[in-house]
């Protein structure tokens, strides 16, 4: 079991200890990706590691007897700076990592701010089956540069959360990534938090439900609730842009 976590070398990224109690057969796995900055060389913020963790006790919790092990992801810094990409290449030097501790289980990419985008990016790694990004940081359109990349995520499900009143990370954005991404893969689907903001305090416990939903959809084969199924099923806009409705998780698992 990789209880105590896992690093490498000095300057290499790491995996931190299971969130909760482990399981006593791990046959899936959750990698939590905190948020960072565009550009930086400065250590990972501690701060920022532990808003995910919130979400990791949450599907700890919800999926340890299924077998769910849950790991945040050390970043070797705190930047993605530019084309090195650095938090997607720490992404998927932690999902190697969990194919050597636990072999040939399904993995699930959850990542906020930051670590969305490097949820997204690092999602075609072989080992992974589904992708959460939560209010994720996604790069202006640029005419100069080529668009974020979305073909990696043919094959997975994926599931975007955004706040429509989130002024860190365009929402918009988002949703632009999600269409151009439907496009090349129809198991894409978004919910829109309405009125709620990037960290999402308002709908909390909605957002953890949702994410809860997916993961033991995707990860173990559960039935996905009905609004999440509708959005997978749906073409866009509409499983796009679907509202993620207040109480959800309370009445609307069928």
């Amino acid at each position: 079991m990789a209880q105590q976590g896992t690093a490498g070398p000095a300057g290499a990224p790491g995996l931190g200890r299971v969130i909760g109690t482990a399981p006593s057969a791990v046959s899936g796995v959750v990698l939590l990706l905190p948020g960072g900055c565009e550009t930086s060389t400065r250590r990972p913020s501690p701060l920022a590691a532990g808003a995910v963790r919130a979400l990791g006790r949450r599907l700890a919790q919800d999926g340890r007897a299924a077998g769910l092990a849950t790991h945040v992801v050390r970043y070797r810094c705190r930047g993605w700076n530019g084309a090195q990409a650095q938090l997607a290449e720490d992404t998927a030097w932690a999902t190697d990592e969990v194919v050597r501790l636990y072999g040939d289980v399904p993995v699930c990419l959850a990542g906020v701010d930051m670590g969305g985008r490097a949820a997204l990016r690092a999602g075609g790694h072989p080992a992974v089956n589904s992708v959460l990004a939560v209010a994720p940081w996604l790069p202006e359109d640029d005419v100069a540069a080529p668009p974020e990349p979305v073909k990696q995520l043919v094959g997975r499900r994926v599931l975007i959360v955004h706040g429509t009143n989130d002024e860190r990370t365009d929402p918009e954005l988002s949703f632009r990534f999600a269409e151009r991404a439907k496009k090349a893969n129809r198991d894409v689907c978004r919910f829109e938090v309405h009125s709620d903001g990037h960290r999402l305090h308002q709908h909390q416990a909605e957002v953890q439900a949702l994410a809860s939903d997916f993961v033991r959809g995707t990860l173990f084969g559960a039935h996905f609730a009905r609004p999440l199924e509708d959005a997978l099923a749906a073409p866009p806009p509409l499983g796009l842009r679907m509202p993620l409705a207040s109480g959800f998780g309370r009445s609307s698992r069928r």
